[in-house]
């Protein structure tokens, strides 16, 4: 006779929220746009509609900016001290921490990520990055200045003023925390435009700022669309410096309007096609793991994706079958189902760019190993998409994707490997794997990028600073060097 078995564990789902309509924060207060406009914030799993969000414009990213700018010349702020600066910081950090699990279902619902990519990834960083920059604020110094002649000499490094910042859709609460972080501590007020497709953490993190303790006109959140609010505060005249985030292609029209209007500061962080390099001694199986993870994560929607994946010829055939195999077991589906590896991408728009790749990679003769195709009759979800056989000239292997999908390209030698992954317009990042360190230190020192891991990918850390050479943008964020955007050095010279 037959005995039943206890069936498996199953991993619990985790509810959406519902969420009532937005408004947007201006000086302190929550308001409706001035045009009464609204737009759509859509489940990208469904299609639907979350809720409606305030759509600003130019008229409320001035107001906004005037908000700013009181707050910075006549409020509390200009006058705080920087460990209090400090304090409300880390107050912000415990309040993100203690609302980790709302933020990281609104991230989810929103941008379609796992959520428990959310829980494990985002909102660790979100909190770490936010209690980094708290430790700052007290201790962002001159110097000394030992000048000839009877002179005392010293630098002050003052807050910027009024700061626009312009963050993207792919990782909303950490690209918030990236901006606020360093601008903050220096002592600059901003005025914050989310992505239109992601709003809704920026608007909730904004809330639990007023609750802790900002004062009114710091901080103000416009959501609204890149060519009118996006404009509006990349060219304002009483905009002192402005920080993007996003695809190159809008970081030249940010800084050409900068430069047209007030030639206001600029810093860039734009777009990449990283390579990740093989070596054939490298330990084949962390190199798999760490291609596969640096590819896919966060449905290949990061600027920093290993997108150029470079495999040593001795070792390609067995490389690629054991990262298809991969490819072809990953769990693709409700991001709010915590055994899902993989949730949609966040718009129609992105789905058919991603689509659009895949069918220039099949025109191109690249040789698709897996996928290729949507997931399910709903929502944006696409399948991991594996090509072999790529060559540098083909259009996936240029081009940034911004999707799960892999392009795998073979190398004979360092030298060969080195001259092909610098030849992009990109500068981001790039990986080596290899067990010979005096070939991993060759490669990091050769390659022409602001980011180099060896034997991992996609390690972040507060303190590291992070940023791109060539066409992958302007500064750093992140770590000591993200301090440097935000502030002006004075000289000051008495005579004794």
């Amino acid at each position: 006779m037959a005995t039943a078995t206890a069936p498996a564990p199953t991993k619990p789902k985790h509810a959406k929220p519902r969420v009532p309509d937005q408004q947007m924060l201006i000086g302190g207060k929550w308001v409706g746009s001035a045009s009464g406009k609204t737009f759509d914030t859509t489940d990208p799993t469904n299609g639907e509609t979350i809720c409606r969000v305030a759509e600003g414009d130019k008229t409320d990213i001035d107001l906004a900016v005037k908000a700013a700018r009181a707050a910075f010349e006549f409020g509390p702020w200009s006058k705080m001290d920087a460990a209090e600066r400090g304090r409300l910081l880390n107050k912000l950090a415990d309040a993100v921490e203690a609302h980790k699990d709302e933020l990281a279902a609104l991230e989810s619902l929103d941008n379609g990520k796992p959520i428990a990519d959310s829980l494990a990834a985002d909102l660790p960083l979100t909190i770490a990055c936010y209690r980094y920059y708290a430790g700052w604020a007290d201790k962002i110094t001159g110097q000394t200045l030992p000048i000839a002649g009877p002179y005392f000499s010293y630098t002050r490094h003052e807050p910027i003023g009024v700061v626009g910042q312009i963050i993207p859709w792919n990782f909303p609460l950490l690209m918030q925390a990236w901006k606020w972080g360093p601008a903050l501590a220096c002592g600059n007020t901003l005025v914050l435009k989310p992505a239109e497709q992601t709003p809704l953490t920026a608007l909730r993190v904004a809330q639990l700022a007023q609750e802790v303790g900002f004062p009114d006109g710091v901080i103000n959140v416009v959501p609204g669309y890149g060519p009118t609010a996006g404009a509006a505060l990349s060219g304002h005249m009483d905009v002192d410096k402005i920080a993007f985030t996003g695809e190159t292609g809008t970081g030249k029209i940010v800084m050409t309007a900068a430069a047209q209007s007030n030639l206001k500061r600029v810093s860039l962080e734009l777009g990449g096609k990283s390579p990740n390099i093989v070596f054939a001694d490298a330990d084949l199986d962390a190199a798999v793991e760490g291609a596969y993870f640096g590819l896919f994560f966060n449905q290949g929607q990061c600027c920093c994706a290993g997108s150029r994946l470079f495999v040593q010829e001795r070792v390609y055939d067995e490389f690629v079958a054991k990262v298809t195999a991969k490819a072809k077991a990953r769990k693709v589906g409700d991001p709010f189902d915590l055994s899902n590896e993989q949730g949609p991408q966040v718009s129609q728009e992105q789905f058919e760019r991603v689509m659009g790749y895949i069918d220039a990679g099949k025109k191109d003769g690249a040789n698709m190993l897996v996928g290729g195709g949507r997931v399910g009759d709903k929502g944006y979800f696409i399948q991991p998409t594996v090509f072999s056989d790529v060559k540098d000239e083909m259009k996936i292997a240029r081009e940034e994707i911004f999707g799960p999908v892999m392009s795998i390209l073979k190398f004979k030698d360092a030298d060969e490997v080195i001259a092909r992954g610098n030849k992009t317009l990109y500068g981001l990042a790039a990986a080596v794997w290899t067990k010979d360190m005096q070939k991993a230190l060759r490669l990091a020192n050769g390659l022409r990028a602001g980011t180099v891991w060896v034997n991992c990918y996609d390690v972040f850390d507060a303190g590291a600073p992070f940023g791109g050479f060539k066409m992958s943008g302007v500064g750093r964020e992140l770590g000591q060097y993200a301090l440097q955007h935000y502030t002006e050095v004075k000289t000051v010279t008495m005579a004794l």
